[in-house]
C-alpha cells in the first residue's frame, strides 16, 4: 500500500512538473461546460503552454492505473484493520476503477480535441466535463473514506 501511494505521489509530481504554468488549464478544461469556454481556455495558451499541456496526457495514461491500485490497496488494508460493510467494500473496490476509466476517456477526448478543435462542441464538452467531475468525485470520495477510516484506526490505537 505504501509503495503504491509513493508511486502515485511521484507520478502526480511528474505531471505537475510537465504542466508547469499550464497546470491550471487542466481543471479549467475539465469543467468548461461549453464549447465557447473550452476554446477560450485553449486560446489562452501560447505555443509553449499548449506543448506542455499536451505533454501531460502521455504520463496521464499511466497515472489512473496507479491511483486506482493505490486506492484499492488502501481499501484492502483498511478492511484488514476494521470492519467495512460489504456494500461499502464493493464501492471502494469499484470506485477507483470507474474513476480511472473516466480519466482515460477524458485523456483521449482531450488529446483528440487539441488535434481537432473543429470537434469541440457543447455536447462533447459537457459529456467530458461530466465524466471529469464523476472521476474526481469517485477518486476523492474513496480517498476521503480511507482517510477517515485510517484516522479512526489511528485514534483507536492511540487510546489503547
Amino acid at each position: 500500500m505504501i509503495a503504491s501511494a509513493a508511486l502515485f505521489v511521484v507520478s502526480q509530481a511528474n505531471i505537475v512538473r510537465l504542466l508547469g504554468p499550464a497546470g491550471p488549464r487542466v481543471l479549467e478544461v475539465q469543467t468548461a461546460w461549453s464549447a465557447r469556454r473550452y476554446r477560450e481556455i485553449l486560446e489562452k495558451m501560447d505555443v509553449r503552454e499548449t506543448a506542455r499541456f499536451r505533454s501531460h496526457y502521455y504520463p496521464d495514461f499511466v497515472h489512473p492505473a496507479i491511483y486506482a491500485v493505490a486506492l484499492r490497496a488502501g481499501a484492502e488494508r483498511l478492511g484488514e484493520l476494521m470492519p467495512i460493510p460489504p456494500a461499502t467494500a464493493r464501492v471502494l473496490a469499484l470506485a477507483p476503477v470507474l474513476s480511472a476509466a473516466g480519466d482515460y476517456v477524458e485523456n483521449i477526448v482531450g488529446l483528440h480535441l487539441l488535434d481537432r478543435p473543429e470537434h469541440i462542441t457543447d455536447s462533447v464538452v459537457r459529456a467530458t466535463s461530466a465524466v471529469s467531475i464523476a472521476k474526481w468525485t469517485l477518486a476523492l470520495g474513496s480517498l476521503g473514506y480511507l482517510t477517515a477510516g485510517f484516522g479512526s484506526v489511528l485514534v483507536r490505537s492511540i487510546r489503547r
